[in-house]
Protein backbone atom coordinates (compact mmCIF):
# COMPACT_ATOMS: atom_id res chain seq x y z
CA UNK A 1 0.00 0.00 0.00
CA UNK A 2 1.17 3.47 -0.78
CA UNK A 3 1.67 5.91 2.29
CA UNK A 4 -0.29 9.04 0.37
CA UNK A 5 -3.36 5.81 0.59
CA UNK A 6 -2.54 5.08 4.16
CA UNK A 7 -2.16 8.30 5.54
CA UNK A 8 -5.76 8.99 3.51
CA UNK A 9 -7.32 6.01 5.00
CA UNK A 10 -6.05 6.74 8.22
CA UNK A 11 -7.11 10.20 8.13
CA UNK A 12 -10.75 9.47 7.13
CA UNK A 13 -11.27 7.09 10.04
CA UNK A 14 -9.77 10.25 12.64
CA UNK A 15 -12.25 12.27 10.79
CA UNK A 16 -14.95 10.37 11.11
CA UNK A 17 -14.38 9.92 15.38
CA UNK A 18 -13.76 13.66 15.64
CA UNK A 19 -16.99 14.65 13.67
CA UNK A 20 -19.07 12.05 16.10
CA UNK A 21 -17.88 13.39 19.22
CA UNK A 22 -15.15 15.95 18.89
CA UNK A 23 -14.75 19.47 19.70
CA UNK A 24 -16.42 22.50 17.55
CA UNK A 25 -13.14 23.44 16.07
CA UNK A 26 -12.05 19.96 15.70
CA UNK A 27 -15.71 19.19 13.96
CA UNK A 28 -14.93 22.36 11.63
CA UNK A 29 -11.41 21.11 10.82
CA UNK A 30 -12.46 17.73 10.15
CA UNK A 31 -15.67 19.51 7.94
CA UNK A 32 -12.89 21.24 5.77
CA UNK A 33 -10.74 18.17 5.07
CA UNK A 34 -13.53 16.00 3.86
CA UNK A 35 -14.43 18.91 1.84
CA UNK A 36 -10.91 19.36 0.87
CA UNK A 37 -10.40 15.42 0.45
CA UNK A 38 -9.06 15.57 -3.28
CA UNK A 39 -6.98 18.66 -2.47
CA UNK A 40 -5.13 16.53 0.08
CA UNK A 41 -5.14 13.73 -2.36
CA UNK A 42 -3.62 15.47 -4.74
CA UNK A 43 -1.05 16.80 -2.48
CA UNK A 44 0.09 13.83 -0.93
CA UNK A 45 0.08 12.09 -4.41
CA UNK A 46 1.13 14.99 -7.34
CA UNK A 47 5.45 15.48 -7.70
CA UNK A 48 5.24 18.75 -8.12
CA UNK A 49 6.72 21.53 -5.30
CA UNK A 50 6.25 24.83 -5.04
CA UNK A 51 9.19 25.42 -2.71
CA UNK A 52 10.92 27.97 -5.54
CA UNK A 53 8.42 29.75 -5.11
CA UNK A 54 7.58 29.74 -1.81
CA UNK A 55 11.58 30.82 -1.12
CA UNK A 56 10.83 33.89 -3.72
CA UNK A 57 8.14 35.05 -1.68
CA UNK A 58 10.04 34.92 1.41
CA UNK A 59 12.64 36.88 0.06
CA UNK A 60 10.56 39.34 -1.59
CA UNK A 61 9.07 39.72 2.17
CA UNK A 62 12.38 40.16 3.61
CA UNK A 63 13.27 42.80 1.42
CA UNK A 64 10.20 44.19 2.21
CA UNK A 65 9.96 44.18 6.07
CA UNK A 66 13.95 45.67 5.61
CA UNK A 67 12.88 48.82 3.43
CA UNK A 68 9.70 49.55 5.37
CA UNK A 69 9.67 53.63 5.76
CA UNK A 70 13.01 54.04 4.01
CA UNK A 71 12.30 54.50 0.57
CA UNK A 72 9.59 54.62 -2.05
CA UNK A 73 8.06 51.64 -4.55
CA UNK A 74 10.72 51.92 -6.99
CA UNK A 75 13.55 51.42 -5.10
CA UNK A 76 11.88 48.40 -3.41
CA UNK A 77 11.28 47.29 -6.98
CA UNK A 78 14.94 48.19 -8.12
CA UNK A 79 16.12 46.27 -4.87
CA UNK A 80 13.60 42.80 -4.81
CA UNK A 81 14.77 42.81 -9.18
CA UNK A 82 18.67 43.31 -8.70
CA UNK A 83 18.63 40.98 -5.12
CA UNK A 84 19.85 37.37 -5.96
Amino acid sequence: MKVAQLVLTDTEARVADVRLDGQRELRTLANGMRRDRAAIQAALTTTYTSGAVEGNVTRIKLLKRQMYGRANFDLLRRRILLSP
